[in-house]
């Protein structure tokens, strides 16, 4: 019985900011101080707060450490842990208050959160099956198969309102009631952990923190619709999830979990795990089975669709990562618990990934129905630089932006639909007064094209062609005329590509167009880019009044496009200047500007 436990992040945010060693530094410490048979120190998942990592939490006192050094250990070891005093100088400030350490689910950042699929990251260890079974792991599947029948689940699944958390939203309980209709000697169960839209990391998360819940969920679907076999697709990419997912499969097949005659049924189930190369195109349902079978990640027409004839041609069901960790908590609390939760058409949680111009990067998980402003500026902590509030881009490359003038739209999957955005996998990226909407849009018909299998020619094509269009805008030789065509190329690409990539593609385009037209016709008409982002229509110029004729400019600038003498205001050579901003970033007396 250990009297302190201490939990260190051991997620891929935190593990690249240096936890590992902070994990072993304390377990030297800890055995230099004797302590070694009273604190326990458990390696976790996601926390939440990324931008704090490596992030250590220490209970009973639940004292909140972040951005942990190596160099801090020896101290929270001899004051806190042998001492019992907190090194309060090493708290997160929020948990700091006038009467002392307050609870981390009172900060902003959590207090607004509803942890369901989240629940287990960063309190358990995830390579212990038995700290899983501890907080409830595994008694949904052993009530599933000893007191439901298959339509017991799909009832509770259709009651409960679950959609799929993968973007388009479909009712997860009739999805599993359309595969388990059809007959077949084999059916599959399918989950997509590829996870590719920019910024996103909800999937890889769970996966590093909880990863038997899935396996759970996913055996719970097996009993559903009929099927002994399933497979997770994950992408190599991820390494500390792949290495994980082994190690639980491994351990709930040598504890009776998975295999043959589960909790003493007639019931049997495994799961395997293939690693996809990291290709966008295989998040498409069809394109991922497609390349679990050995295949080249390419979508196939549907219908027909994978519940009559998906993987190996067998009926097949396939959710995401995130929709997985809900079901073991619905099964164990009932669909009326989860219905609670969320809008009429969007039930239960959402779980996003917070980035861009933000204050608190992380993960957090949200009742369906939050405003976004709730989100940024509450949970997210507002935008650096007391700067305002411009867009913030859902659903990554499929998505598009949300306006300020939509700031208090509560988030759901209709809601975001009808604004011209969509859920997605749960990506959001915020955007200030900086950023220049013609680029956003730009940067991800990029990374599309790149994404792009080539199988069918308006998104093979078409994408290729609106980035041109937008290549072309941000150098300033853009026509109105381009504007038109562009929004016409949107809706061909739309209504005629293959699957789900190519049909979203344009959504980052037209979003922006329908809202931040004016951004695109001052790069038109007048050649500016009001943001000062796109290079090929600044200048640098330098305010006479301000500069002290130091030099350093002149020093810094790599084509010798600054003139000037020691002590006199200098000049820029337009004709001469790369645009690099090297100028500005130097200049000590605010001097430089760009227009």
């Amino acid at each position: 019985m250990y009297r302190s436990h201490v939990l260190v992040c051991g997620g891929t945010g935190c593990t690249s900011s240096g936890s590992e060693k902070i994990i072993t530094t304390l377990e030297e410490e800890i055995k230099n101080k004797g302590l070694e048979n009273e604190v326990a120190v458990v390696k976790t998942g996601c926390h939440g707060l990324c931008a704090l990592g490596p992030i250590m939490i220490v209970y009973p006192e639940a004292a909140f450490y972040a951005m942990v050094k190596a160099e801090d250990i020896p101290e929270i070891v001899e004051e806190h842990l042998l001492k019992g005093r907190v090194v309060t100088r090493l708290l997160y400030d929020e948990t700091v208050t006038d009467h002392g350490v307050t609870a981390l689910n009172d900060t902003d950042f959590y207090k607004k959160q509803h942890r369901i699929a989240l629940r287990n990251c960063g309190v358990i260890n995830p390579e212990n099956i038995d700290e899983y079974i501890g907080t409830g792991g595994y008694e949904a599947l052993g009530k599933v198969l000893t007191e439901m029948t298959p339509d017991d689940v799909i009832n509770v699944l259709l009651d409960s309102g679950l959609r799929g958390r993968g973007g388009a939203g479909f009712p997860t309980g009739r999805k599993w009631a359309l595969a388990k209709a059809n007959d077949a000697d084999q059916k599959y169960v399918c989950c997509n952990a590829d996870e590719g839209d920019p910024g996103a990391f909800m999937d890889r998360s769970v996966l590093e923190g909880d990863p038997h819940v899935v396996l759970e969920a996913m055996a719970i679907a097996g009993y559903t619709i009929g099927a002994t076999q399933g497979y997770i697709y994950v992408r190599a990419e991820y390494p500390i999830a792949v290495e994980r997912l082994n190690i639980a499969i491994n351990q709930a097949r040598e504890y009776g979990l998975l295999g043959k005659n589960i909790f003493g049924t007639d019931f049997c189930f495994d799961i395997d795990l293939r690693l996809g190369a990291g290709a966008f195109v295989c998040g498409e349902e069809t394109a991922l089975m497609v390349s679990i079978e050995g295949n080249r990640g390419e979508p196939r027409c549907r219908p027909p669709f994978p519940a009559l004839k998906g993987l190996f041609a067998k009926p097949t069901i396939l959710n995401n990562v995130e929709t997985y960790a809900n079901i073991p908590q619905i099964i164990l609390h009932g669909p009326e618990w989860f219905a609670s939760m969320g809008t009429e058409k969007s039930k239960g949680t959402k779980v996003f990934a917070l980035g861009g111009k933000i204050n608190n990067t992380g993960l957090v998980e949200i009742p369906m129905g939050t405003t976004l402003r709730e989100v940024v500026e509450e949970i997210g902590g507002g935008i650096p630089g007391g700067k305002k509030f411009k867009a913030a881009q859902t659903g990554g490359p499929s998505g598009g932006c949300i306006p300020a003038e939509h700031f208090d739209i509560p988030i759901d999957y209709d809601n975001l639909i009808s604004i011209g955005s969509m859920m997605g996998s749960g990506g959001l990226i915020v955007m200030d007064e900086d950023n220049c909407m013609v680029d956003i849009a730009k940067f991800f018909l990029e990374f599309t094209v790149d994404e792009s299998c080539g199988k069918c020619t308006p998104c093979r094509i078409g994408t290729k062609r609106l980035y041109e269009m937008l290549d072309k805008i941000t150098k300033g030789q853009g026509t109105l005329e381009d504007l038109d065509k562009m929004e016409e190329l949107c809706y061909y690409i739309k209504e005629n590509a293959l699957c789900g990539l190519g049909q979203t593609a344009p959504n980052p385009v037209l979003s922006t167009l329908r809202y931040f037209r004016d951004e695109y016709i001052a790069h038109v008409v007048d050649k500016k880019c009001p943001a000062g982002v796109c290079k090929a229509l600044l200048s640098y110029k330098i305010d006479a009044d301000k500069c002290k004729g130091c030099t350093l400019c002149a020093r810094t600038c790599p084509n010798n496009a600054i003139i000037g003498v020691v002590k006199e205001p200098h000049a820029i050579d337009q004709s001469k200047c790369v645009k690099c901003g090297a100028c500005m970033e130097k200049c000590r007396f605010g001097a430089i500007y760009k227009e």
